[in-house]
């Protein structure tokens, strides 16, 4: 994928209905979808972590990235970001896609995106955490080669979070 400078963001094709662009993680179109996605985590789980509690530098280059699918008209239809865990592992964060948005690709666009950024800036490996009733998310992570991982966010609940991995590998 080439990707071209603009001011403050790149900007790639995405599946026919959007525009990826790299975002600072506090941008209108992130907040937007970053609050939908813990409204609709509170409404599945009773509870979620507050994205908003999370640095914008989380998600800062070259230590992170976040990502968002627009429409040319500016409607936000997908975000993801990753951030450095540790050494060379990156953790995929924020993964969403609008309710009218899915079953177009957009997601595994997302995540093909930032594992290759992750890539780019010297990562080895990916590591996630989804949601047991997040069918939709547990197939496309399979299908990306996750694995089921142990748990390495303290005080989770294993019948509620999934923690999978894999290795990033070049040209993968």
């Amino acid at each position: 994928m080439r990707r071209r400078r603009t001011t403050g963001a790149s900007r790639e094709p995405a599946p026919a209905r959007g525009t990826l662009v790299h975002v600072s993680y506090d941008s209108p179109a992130a907040r937007e979808l970053t609050r939908a996605l813990h409204a609709e985590q509170r409404a599945t789980y009773g509870r979620a972590d507050d994205p908003e509690a999370t640095e914008p530098a989380e998600f800062a280059p070259p230590k992170g990235a976040f990502l968002v699918v627009v429409r040319p008209e500016g409607a936000a239809l997908a975000c993801g970001g990753w951030r450095t865990a540790a050494g060379a592992t990156a953790e995929i964060k924020r993964m969403y896609v609008s309710p009218a948005a899915r079953g177009h690709g957009l997601g595994s666009h997302v995540l093909a995106a930032l594992e290759s950024d992750a890539r780019s800036h010297g990562m080895t490996r990916v590591i996630l955490e989804t949601g047991v009733r997040n069918l939709a998310a547990l197939a496309l992570y399979t299908r990306r080669g996750y694995a089921p991982i142990a748990p390495y966010v303290a005080g989770r609940d294993p019948r509620v979070n999934r923690a999978l991995g894999k290795p990033l590998v070049a040209g993968g």
